[in-house]
């Protein structure tokens, strides 16, 4: 059994992408093995996938190189071909670097991913029904110690006002990692409360799944 604590933890961002490597295929397999011509990836690399899969597109993955021209995606399981259509989770690959930390968080909060139902109530049931039909949007609430002149921050307000998309990764102390894909978004105004820091609020809208290792 392991347990993690947040004390230590640290929130990452990068907008530093690759150029996209094509996906010429996709296995249907646990994990999925991905294959792409002299990808040049190593074992442990942090990729962007996108695919005509819906639950393996806008992903961050860790990969297992199996050979120069193919490598595995931990965690990413294509087995049910209802989901995963043989021959349509081709797409692109992109390693994600320069990972920059997240300035001063106090509190971090997540919310969503959670399974969305639909009820249904047919005549001949007294008993309705509450048949699971996808997943919640997943977000992160990030509150961040105040400092309008720290660079980070200011990146971030860059990333937020240009509604660009940024990687996203969660270091826990203790070694378990999320990682994240979607947009960053920033507030400029500060909220002040006597006997406390001044804070700012961050959130993270994940439009891709969330992986944890």
């Amino acid at each position: 059994m392991a347990l993690y604590f947040p004390e230590g933890s640290s929130q990452q961002f990068s907008q530093t992408f690759a150029s996209a490597k094509n996906i010429t295929a996709l296995s249907n397999a646990n994990p999925a093995v991905a294959t792409s011509v002299a990808h040049g990836y190593t074992t442990g690399d942090e990729i962007l996938i996108t695919s005509g899969w819906e639950d393996v597109t806008d992903t961050v993955v860790k990969i297992t190189v199996l050979t120069a021209d193919t490598f595995s995606l931990t965690g990413i399981d294509t087995t049910n071909t209802g989901f995963y259509p043989v021959g349509t989770g081709t797409g692109t690959a992109q390693k994600i670097s320069g990972w920059t930390a997240i300035p001063q968080v106090l509190t971090i909060s997540g919310s969503g991913g959670d399974a969305r139902f639909t009820d249904v109530q047919l005549l001949a049931r007294r008993n309705s029904l509450r048949i699971p039909t996808g997943f919640n949007a997943t977000s992160i609430t990030l509150s961040l110690a105040h400092d309008p002149n720290q660079a980070n921050y200011q990146t971030m307000l860059g990333i937020s006002r240009n509604l660009s998309k940024v990687a996203f990764k969660q270091v826990i102390s203790g070694g378990a990692v999320t990682y994240g894909y979607g947009y960053l978004n920033v507030s400029e105004m500060p909220k002040l409360n006597s006997n406390q820091v001044n804070t700012v609020d961050a959130a993270m809208t994940v439009i891709g799944r969330s992986l944890t290792y």
